[in-house]
């Protein structure tokens, strides 16, 4: 508690942890910091390759076709494609997500100053993250399912 003025909780507080501080805490921060980034980089570059090669594929496909039915089908079956390779993206996003949401309680955890008093409370973060991923996925299947039972389109005569 502070007693002279508002801003002595805050620097007692910053005090406090200072000495935890290390050269080679800062540098396993920002390992890991560098490390996250470098996932979501990569995550992001191969998804982009995927979606580029999606359109071109789309493209190449539409570059052949004379009657508007085989467009229409040929767009329909493109169409298909990136709503399952958009699934599989937010499917990849999330898992990343929890993973490092994991990592982070880990962290948090490790340096808690009564990290087995922590424990269930990490327990139950983890198990509220896995929940919310399953969910997600379970939703990303059903918006997928559906989207492939979706009528098909009438064939002309």
């Amino acid at each position: 508690m502070f007693t002279t003025n508002p801003f002595e909780s805050i620097t007692k507080t910053l005090m406090s942890g200072a000495d935890k501080f290390t050269p080679d805490a800062a540098q396993d921060a920002a390992k890991l910091m560098m490390d996250n980034l470098r996932m979501w980089g990569d995550l992001a570059q191969a998804q982009a390759q995927a979606v580029q090669a999606s359109a071109m594929e789309t493209v190449e496909d539409m570059k052949s076709i004379k009657e508007p039915q085989a467009a229409f089908e040929t767009f329909k079956n493109n169409a298909q494609k990136v709503v399952a390779l958009t699934a599989k993206h937010l499917q990849e996003v999330t898992e990343l997500s929890v993973e490092q949401f994991n990592a982070g309680v880990d962290l948090l955890q490790e340096r808690h100053p009564a990290p087995d008093t922590f424990a269930p409370v990490a327990k139950g973060m983890k198990v509220a993250a896995t929940a919310i991923e399953s969910a997600v996925l379970s939703t990303l299947k059903t918006g997928v399912d559906a989207a492939d039972a979706a009528p098909k389109g009438k064939k002309s005569r």
